[in-house]
C-alpha cells in the first residue's frame, strides 16, 4: 500500500501569514499530503515568508538557502516560496538565481491555486512562477487545517488602504477587501461548535472592516453580531489603527462580556512631527486623547502597542517625544524595532538622504527598552494576590515542569506541573503569586473550566480572600 505524501510549512510573520499557513494545509490534506513531523521527511516544503522587516527576509532566504543541500540528497523533494516576499520586485529574480532548487513561487493573492501550480511543477523541469499583483475577490470557504485547541484565527479583512510610508503591506496583500458578515459569522458560529472557545479577529488594519461592504458596516457591528454566539468565551481582534478606533468600537468593547480587555495601539512615535512623516494620520496630543477615551470606558484595558525607533531623521527632540509618551501612557507591553528599510516605499528613499546612524538606532532602542521595561514589570507586579482565568497553551518550551498559558488581557502567565494534571488547551482559574517583566506565575485555584461561564466574563480582576 502506497503511503500518502507529506507536507512541512514553515512560517515566518504575523498571525495573517499562520492563517494562510492553515489555508495552505487545508488544500494539501484535500489533496491527500499528511503533515511530516518537519522538513527532514517531508516530501513538499512550503516556505510562507514575510517582508514586513528585513530580519523576517533575512530568516526566509537563509533557510530556502538551507534546502538546498536537502534538495541535493532527495531530488523528488519539492520547495515552494509563498507570502508577501514573494510580492516583492526582485524577489523572483532572486530565486532564479540563487536558489533554482525552488520549484513553485506563489504569493498571498492566489493561494486557491496551490494544487494547481503543484501540478504544474511536477510536469516542469523550471520554476513555476504565478504570483498576482491583487485579487479580484475574496475567496470564500477554502479548506482549513487549524491547530487543535481553543484558539482560532478568522480573517475578516485583507489587505491595507493606509500606506504608511515605511511600511511594504499594501504593496504586499494589496488593497482592502471585507468579508462579508454573515460569512464570518457563519464561521465563529462553525468554530464554536468545533469547541474553540478563544477567537480572534485578523486584518492589517483589523477596524477598517466593512467600509467597502454594501451597505457599510464597521468592526463595531461584526463584534455586537459575534457576541451572541454560544460557545465563543473570548473575542480578540488584530491589529487595529488608532486613526480608526472610534468612540462607537470603544463603546462596544465597553459593553460587551465577551471582548478582550487587550487593547493593542501601534503609536509607532510619540513625536507628531514623526507621525506625519510616517503618514499616520493622526498626532500625539490625538493619540493621547484616543487613551484617555479608552482608559475611561473601559477602565481595566491593559494597553500594548509598537514603536519605532530610527525613521529617517528622528531627532534626539523626537525620540525625547517618544520616551515621555511611553511614561504618560505605561503600557502594559511594547514591541519596540528599529526602522528598516522596506525597497519601494517613500521612507526607504529618505534613509539614502537623511538616516540615523546605526550606534544612535541602537542606542534609542535600548533606552526605550530600559523605559518598557520597568514600567511592564510594575504593571505585572500590580496584579499579584488578583485572580484570574488563563487558558492554558502547552508546556513551557524553557521549563517542562510549567504550564504556560496568556489571560484574557493576553499577559503570559505560568503555572506548576501536577501529576498526572493535563491542563493543555484548558481554561484554568488562578491567584497570580509573582510578577517579572515578561510573564506572571500564578496557581491553580480550582478545576478547568469547561464552557463559558457567566461568572468569568467579569472583567475587573478581584483579590482573593486571604
Amino acid at each position: 500500500m502506497a503511503t500518502a505524501p507529506r507536507y512541512h510549512i514553515r512560517t515566518f510573520g504575523c498571525q495573517m501569514n499562520v492563517r494562510d499557513s492553515e489555508i495552505v494545509a487545508g488544500q494539501l490534506e484535500q489533496m491527500g499530503y499528511e503533515r511530516a513531523h518537519g522538513d527532514a521527511d517531508a516530501d513538499l516544503v512550503v516556505v510562507n515568508t514575510c517582508a514586513v522587516r528585513g530580519s523576517a527576509e533575512d530568516h526566509a532566504f537563509g533557510y530556502i538557502g538551507g534546502l538546498k543541500a536537502m534538495k541535493h540528497e532527495r531530488p523528488d523533494l519539492t520547495v515552494a516560496f509563498a507570502g508577501c516576499m514573494a510580492q516583492e520586485p526582485g524577489t523572483i529574480a532572486w530565486l532564479k538565481r540563487h536558489a533554482p532548487h525552488v520549484d513553485v513561487v506563489f504569493g498571498t493573492h492566489n493561494l486557491h491555486q496551490l494544487p494547481d501550480l503543484l501540478e504544474r511543477a511536477a510536469g516542469s523541469r523550471e520554476m513555476v512562477v504565478d504570483v498576482w499583483e491583487a485579487s479580484p475577490e475574496v475567496q470564500p470557504n477554502l479548506p482549513s487545517r487549524r491547530a487543535d485547541g481553543t484558539s482560532a484565527f478568522v480573517n475578516v479583512i485583507y489587505g491595507c488602504d493606509k500606506f504608511c510610508t515605511y511600511c511594504i503591506v499594501p504593496f504586499t496583500r494589496g488593497r482592502e477587501q471585507s468579508r462579508p458578515m454573515d460569512d464570518i459569522v457563519a464561521e465563529v458560529r462553525a468554530l464554536a461548535a468545533e469547541g474553540y472557545q478563544d477567537v480572534t479577529l485578523l486584518g492589517q488594519n483589523v477596524n477598517s472592516y466593512g467600509h467597502d461592504l454594501e451597505p457599510a458596516l464597521d468592526l463595531a457591528d461584526l463584534l455586537a453580531a459575534l457576541e451572541p454566539l454560544d460557545g465563543v468565551r473570548w473575542l480578540r481582534y488584530l491589529t487595529s489603527h488608532p486613526k480608526d478606533f472610534s468612540q462607537k468600537l470603544i463603546d462596544t468593547i465597553a459593553a460587551s462580556r465577551k471582548v478582550t480587555r487587550h487593547v493593542h495601539l501601534p503609536v509607532q512615535s510619540g513625536s507628531s512631527a514623526v507621525l506625519k512623516k510616517m503618514n499616520r494620520k493622526y498626532t500625539r496630543e490625538q493619540y493621547l486623547d484616543l487613551v484617555g477615551r479608552v482608559r475611561r470606558a473601559i477602565p481595566d484595558a491593559v494597553l500594548t502597542t509598537d514603536v519605532i525607533v530610527g525613521f529617517p531623521g528622528e531627532t534626539d527632540e523626537d525620540f525625547a517625544d517618544t520616551l515621555s509618551l511611553m511614561e504618560e501612557v505605561a503600557f502594559d507591553t511594547a514591541f519596540t524595532f528599529i526602522y528598516s528599510p522596506r525597497a519601494g516605499t517613500p521612507a526607504a528613499r529618505w534613509e539614502g538622504r537623511n538616516p540615523v546612524p546605526e550606534m544612535l538606532k541602537k542606542d534609542r532602542l535600548n533606552r526605550l527598552m530600559a523605559l518598557q521595561y520597568r514600567i511592564s514589570l510594575e504593571k505585572n507586579q500590580a496584579w499579584v494576590g488578583r485572580s484570574d482565568l488563563v487558558l492554558v497553551e502547552g508546556l513551557s518550551r524553557k521549563d517542562p515542569n510549567v504550564w504556560a498559558g496568556r489571560s484574557e488581557t493576553n499577559k503570559v502567565v505560568l503555572l506548576p506541573r501536577e501529576a498526572g494534571v493535563d491542563l493543555t488547551h484548558r481554561f484554568v482559574p488562578v491567584r497570580i503569586s509573582g510578577a517579572r517583566t515578561f510573564f506572571l506565575t500564578a496557581e491553580r485555584t480550582g478545576d478547568p473550566v469547561s464552557a463559558p461561564l457567566p461568572e468569568w466574563t467579569a472583567r475587573v480582576p478581584v483579590p482573593l480572600a486571604l
